[in-house]
């Protein structure tokens, strides 16, 4: 009869300390075209919240005049491009806040900019990991690119900014450089996205650690390929046609994107 109890007890236990603990997140499968619903998901947060979607955006368009007015002023006019391509790398992180606000919309919590900010509060160990994750990855594009820029164009190749364009057309080096250089920036850039395509929506949402958040964004990424493959196709298309005129349409595609990442998320991880 001990016994028995023991061991009545021993598995009230188990089951209690099971309850107890986190259940690994459940994958969903997502339709080919799904990408185009989480973006009209995203549209209504940001017609629901434009004070906050724009006024993100607008920090992020500041961000890119002065990077590239410092990247200028030190002489390295070359190092723009690939510090501006690096951006697709480093945004999933900045969109934190936009995550945030899509976040407490969905829950019916009272939404400001400055509550926006406590997404990247809430989890901060783990988001600042993410943060040095997609920030490496960043700085070894950027390398990388000064790297195949001396490689094909020389040390001695350096022509005025206002030259610049015209001297690399030019040039019969352009062609090959554009080629392997884009190689090299897919690889990296798929990379970064199958890491954080859910990881760091998942890290604001809830207590879970970066290892974890990344598996879980790696085998999103895979199980649904050709969804995700549309999503990168979809964000890489809109910010680069944000980019165009200055940064400026970031103002826009910015929160755009990162409300439409939540609703991936949310619809991807249950």
């Amino acid at each position: 009869m001990t016994t028995r109890k023991a061991e009545a007890s021993q598995m009230d236990e188990t089951a209690a300390s099971m309850a107890q603990a986190p259940s690994t997140p459940a994958i969903a499968p997502a339709a080919p075209d799904r990408p185009w619903a989480w973006l009209a998901a995203g549209w209504h947060d940001l017609m629901a919240m434009p004070h906050i979607g724009f006024l993100y955006g607008g920090a992020v368009v500041v961000a890119g005049w002065v990077l590239s007015a410092l990247l200028l002023n030190i002489g390295v006019a070359w190092a723009v491009l690939p510090a501006t391509a690096g951006f697709f790398l480093v945004a999933p992180l900045i969109a934190a806040g936009l995550y945030e606000a899509s976040r407490r919309r969905e829950r019916g919590e009272p939404v400001s900019l400055a509550l926006c900010l406590q997404g990247f509060r809430r989890n901060g160990p783990q988001l600042a990991f993410m943060g040095v994750a997609l920030l490496l990855l960043h700085l070894f594009w950027v390398r990388v690119a000064g790297l195949l820029f001396a490689v094909f164009f020389g040390l001695g190749f350096s022509p005025a900014i206002e030259t610049l364009p015209m001297a690399l057309l030019r040039s019969e080096m352009l062609l090959p450089f554009l080629i392997i250089g884009t190689g090299f920036g897919f690889v990296l850039a798929s990379v970064a996205f199958a890491i954080s395509a859910v990881a760091i929506p998942m890290l604001v949402d809830r207590d879970i650690s970066a290892m974890e958040a990344i598996v879980v964004s790696v085998r999103v990424t895979l199980l649904n390929w050709r969804a995700m493959a549309l999503w990168a196709g979809l964000i890489v298309v809109f910010t680069a046609m944000a980019l165009v005129p200055f940064f400026l349409g970031l103002a826009l595609v910015m929160p755009l994107i990162g409300h439409a990442t939540w609703h991936a998320y949310r619809d991807l991880v249950r």
